[in-house]
């Protein structure tokens, strides 16, 4: 007769330490996105695009990151949102883990589903999208400073990111769309971007109880594919996050801090190290950027006031709100420096 398997087994490498577990390949993670927490909001975002009338039914599945391939009308979801073992994971190596609460998971599925309809009916290819967001065929910048106080486009996700690129700026624009109660009318009332949000109400009434061009159930870097550790897959993630010259910091660094202080003074570098935490999460908090980002850039500093050999003299709540303004403004460098743009 054949041994049972004990039912405990599956769940046994969610007690390995992080060390064990960065030897773990992606594809022996047992993960099965409809018995995670996620599920329900999938769902919860498939009843908003009945509600819309839309007859598009996008797929789900686990892969390394958020996605929205060309040419399918489907989503690739992180696979550490599968498992709050993963999601701890992230955390650590990066500080955060994006779509790890009900309301930024709902805002990203929302975001990923606007590229899903895009793709499954071809709508880029309209000389009326176009009109409106630009060419899709249009390159991914390398990097892009955008423009905090423009109108022309909606406040969905952080970092602007209807800005990035007209794919972007569409899958946006449906997010606000679809959201329940988003109020857009009045919300974007005087903006031009409301233009585009009036286009798009227009445009999915047209598109409204039509069959998608595309239904294609493919599923791209499908998680059991994926042979990679994930040791190495989070090497790959923090080598997008590479620091540029640290040499650009020593200006700003001399004006806030000094080199001919008294020793009594502390060093910047024990000083920034101390209040580190403290200033990533105001940066954080009031600019929506990356926190490993924003933490990268403190250690560059760090590194820089100790070879400069400056000293920290300014009163210490004053120090750390010119400091938080210096780290926001070199952070979004560093950021659109080296993110790689896709259909997110």
């Amino acid at each position: 007769m054949a041994a049972r398997r004990n039912p405990q087994s599956r769940e046994a490498w969610t007690r390995l330490s992080d060390d064990a577990l960065l030897k773990v390949r992606l594809c022996d993670l047992p993960l099965r996105l409809e018995e995670s927490w996620v599920a329900g909001l999938i769902e919860q975002v498939k009843h908003e695009l009945l509600a819309k009338g839309l007859r598009v039914n996008p797929h789900f599945w686990l892969s390394e990151e958020w996605f929205s391939p060309q040419g399918v009308p489907g989503v690739a979801v992180p696979f550490y949102l599968a498992h709050p073992r993963l999601i701890r994971l992230e955390r650590h190596q990066m500080l955060e883990a994006e779509g790890a609460t009900r309301k930024s998971c709902l805002k990203l599925l929302r975001h990923e589903v606007g590229h899903a309809v895009e793709h499954a009916f071809r709508l880029h290819r309209r000389r009326s999208w176009q009109k409106h967001f630009g060419r899709s065929s249009q390159p991914y910048p390398e990097f892009y400073c955008p423009n905090p106080s423009s109108r022309r486009y909606v406040l969905h996700l952080d970092y602007w990111y209807a800005q990035a690129h007209p794919d972007e700026d569409f899958a946006e624009t449906f997010a606000e769309w679809l959201t329940p109660r988003s109020n857009w009318k009045s919300r974007y009332k005087g903006w031009p971007a409301l233009k585009k949000l009036a286009y798009l109400d227009e445009l999915m009434s047209e598109v409204a109880d039509t069959k998608p061009v595309f239904r294609s159930r493919a599923r791209p870097e499908h998680l059991p594919r994926l042979r990679q550790t994930l040791g190495e897959y989070y090497a790959h993630k923090h080598e997008r996050f590479e620091g540029m010259d640290s040499h650009v910091y020593d200006a700003d660094l001399r004006r806030l801090f000094s080199a001919s202080a008294s020793r009594a003074a502390p060093t910047a570098a024990a000083f920034l190290t101390r209040t580190r935490v403290r200033i990533r999460h105001q940066v954080a908090r009031c600019t929506g950027r990356h926190e490993y980002a924003i933490d990268l850039v403190l250690s560059e500093m760090i590194a820089r006031c100790r070879k400069l050999k400056l000293r920290a003299i300014v009163p210490t709540d004053q120090l750390i709100n010119d400091l938080a303004v210096l780290v926001s403004a070199r952070s979004v460098e560093f950021v659109y420096q080296r993110r790689e743009w896709h259909a997110m």
